[in-house]
């Protein structure tokens, strides 16, 4: 057995050459970890906690004691956070520290594969695909290996994607993917098998990787060569990973690898923030740490720095009836006295947005800048009134969460139909339509304006009677025939004998009749789109009238309004921000709304008919996430009915998150309308 013998540091004091004294700048259970001896370490860090500066420190530390920064390995999810922590630690220490590798999974594993990709049958100047060099390059592989499509839509680009990469991240079988994801897609498994096959050669072929291949490659490459792995390990004396909740198996099993037998490695991050499973990331990285490195020291960071101490104690009885987690109560730096967090029933989502619209407003007027107040919610179509209500009142918004709910692609796509059938002259929406169908690109959808233009329905400024009786007749691809016919005779359908159907009639027969397939072929978030168009066929159920109906989509666009408007609107500095929950997580802001917290809404529909206690457990995080963000003051607020299309208004059931916050903390608001 070899004899141990260790170098004493290079550095004698403890404040070292940065002249910290980290004891002083840090609370206790920060100090704790940054100071802690070599090996591996948990840090569970709690929402607003000072989790950056505990990591930060912990280098600043490191290299005081004499660690090279050529040896010390930080990762990341983000270029920003990557790029933040390397300012704080150059500020905090006055030395080089050009040889520190930091950034994230994939830039690092990027570094690696610049060296040695020659190993794997690449070479080192491999091209790296974005998305759209990817979506091109599985087209053409679905291309070459003639799928045979027939009337079936087969998935697109964009969702083979998305598709490969969930089973790569998660190391679930394409079969399991499927089955569990995207069971509408199981008729296709062979023929996706097929492709992921041949995408993998032609990436060889094209001397390319995707971002995924920067993950697998590295890992592979570690793996199967014993000589490149220990000569990493030997580089990488200190291992630190941010936000290790978030991590997937395959980042999971890349650390393990780089940190080899000395385990000096340190995560950070917090359980009860983990919100991202839909993207491969496994809770259970960070809740089994200890059973992979038995040694392990956790140390725990639970002063918030954050939010006022009602918003605290509510966040803490919230995460509470998890299970599964580390016990953590996040302890306020604040002091108290401010508002109680209000808990507020409103009549239905009008009320609701009128409520949030108002209290701005006079949230504004007592002098709270917009860009301090957020909106967050569930889902994207959950924002629908509230833009709505916000641009009524000229109150300027940004959304972090996407598009505006009115400029989505699907809802644009719903609105081209309707549009096309109440204006035939409408090329633009006419071309759109045409581009959804398989096997029709632009040369094919402008020969069919052309021959509609020509048709004697084309001519006239008249609704005709039957769309089908002309389009039909029209020449298509062999792969679109089925899909057009369809189409035609939806179109039929929203305009029956040249009668315009109500709003609310015509989407439901748009969606049904051929936009659901599409979308179950096109997205990978196909149910929540779905979701979006049914908000917007009980939006249409305003409107008898859809001529009104379309003026209004066209104003609550920003594309079609006003660019003064629009351009006030995108100045984040002077905006309240509408955010989903999960864009929000690491943010913060003096007030925040957390809205539609009502059963099936938030927790989600899905979550609760699975019946699957991890889900559940998961939204419940996603919850402590959104009240977590607010400063000083915090409302919650549901509708307590919500008109739904078809059939009829329903009453909603407050969200049994709620039920688990004791009534001492929140105080109830009622809000009356004239």
């Amino acid at each position: 057995m070899a004899r141990e013998y260790q170098l004493p540091s290079k550095q004698g004091s403890q404040s070292g050459s940065s002249g910290i004294d980290y004891a002083a700048e840090l609370n206790d259970q920060q100090y704790a970890a940054v100071s802690s001896k070599p090996g591996p370490a948990l840090v569970i860090a709690g929402a607003g906690s000072g989790k950056t500066r505990t990591l930060t420190h912990r280098v600043a530390y490191l290299l005081d004691k004499g660690v090279d920064a050529g040896n010390i390995l930080l990762l990341t999810f983000t270029n920003k956070a990557a790029r933040e922590m390397l300012e704080r630690v150059e500020q905090l220490v006055p030395k080089d520290i050009a040889g520190l590798w930091s950034g994230t999974f994939h830039s690092i594993g990027n570094r690696i594969l610049r060296k040695h990709a020659d190993d794997l049958g690449f070479t080192r100047s491999f091209s790296i695909l974005d998305r759209d060099d990817q979506k091109s390059l599985l087209s053409e592989v679905v291309k070459g290996l003639n799928v045979d499509t027939g009337g079936r839509r087969f998935p697109k680009a964009d969702l083979l994607a998305s598709i490969f990469s969930l089973s790569e991240n998660t190391y679930e079988s394409i079969d399991d993917i499927l089955e569990y994801r995207y069971p509408h897609l199981e008729e296709w498994l062979e023929e996706i098998k097929k492709v992921s096959q041949a995408y993998r050669k032609k990436k060889k072929e094209t001397n390319s990787m995707d971002f995924d291949d920067l993950l697998i490659l590295t890992l592979k490459l570690l793996k199967e060569h014993d000589d490149l792995r220990k000569l990493y390990q030997r580089k990488f004396r200190h291992v630190l990973v941010d936000e290790y909740q978030d991590t997937n198996k395959v980042q999971c099993d890349l650390i393990d690898l780089l940190v080899g037998e000395n385990q000096y490695l340190m995560v950070v991050g917090d359980d009860a923030q983990s919100i991202y499973s839909w993207r491969g990331a496994d809770v259970d990285n960070i809740l089994g740490f200890q059973d992979k490195y038995a040694e392990a020291e956790v140390f725990k960071i639970e002063t918030n720095y954050r939010s006022v101490p009602e918003v605290l104690e509510l966040s803490n009885a919230a995460i509470r009836p998890n299970r599964t987690q580390y016990d953590k109560e996040l302890r306020p730096a604040r002091e108290g006295g401010a508002m109680t967090p209000a808990l507020v029933a409103l009549d239905d989502p009008s009320v609701q947005a009128e409520f949030l619209a108002e209290r701005i407003d006079e949230l504004i007027g007592e002098g709270v800048k917009p860009k301090e107040i957020a909106v967050l919610y569930r889902a994207h179509y959950h924002s629908m009134e509230i833009q709505m209500e916000l641009t009524r009142r000229d109150l300027p918004f940004q959304i972090t969460s996407g598009l505006r709910f009115f400029e989505q692609a699907h809802v644009k796509d719903i609105s081209a139909m309707i549009r096309f059938v109440v204006n035939g002259r409408d090329e633009v929406s006419f071309k759109r339509m045409a581009l959804l169908l398989p096997g029709i690109g632009a040369k094919t959808a402008d020969n069919l304006w052309q021959a509609w233009l020509h048709s004697a329905a084309g001519r006239s400024v008249d609704v005709p009677e039957s769309f089908s009786n002309t389009l039909l007749s029209f020449r298509v691809p062999a792969k679109a025939k089925d899909s057009w016919e369809q189409l035609c005779h939806t179109l039929d359908e929203l305009a029956p004998e040249g009668k315009f159907e109500r709003p609310s009639n015509m989407i439901f027969s748009i969606l049904e009749g051929v936009y659901e397939d599409y979308m179950r072929a096109t997205f990978d978030n196909y149910e929540h789109r779905k979701q979006d168009i049914e908000q917007l066929m009980q939006y249409g159920e305003n409107y008898e009238d859809v001529l009104e109906f379309l003026a209004q989509l066209s104003l609550m666009s920003s594309v079609d309004g006003d660019p003064a408007q629009d351009d006030k609107q995108q100045d984040e500095s002077e905006s309240v921000m509408l955010s989903s929950i999960h864009q929000a997580k690491g943010l913060e802001w003096k007030v925040v709304f957390v809205v539609w917290l009502a059963d099936g809404m938030f927790p989600n529909s899905r979550v609760l008919d699975s019946g699957d206690n991890d889900m559940f457990e998961e939204e419940r995080r996603l919850f402590y996430v959104a009240v977590t963000r607010a400063k000083d003051q915090l409302y919650l607020t549901y509708p307590m009915t919500n008109p739904k299309s078809y059939t009829g208004e329903y009453m909603t059931k407050p969200s049994r998150f709620l039920e688990a916050i004791p009534t001492e903390l929140t105080e109830e608001w009622e809000v009356s309308t004239w």
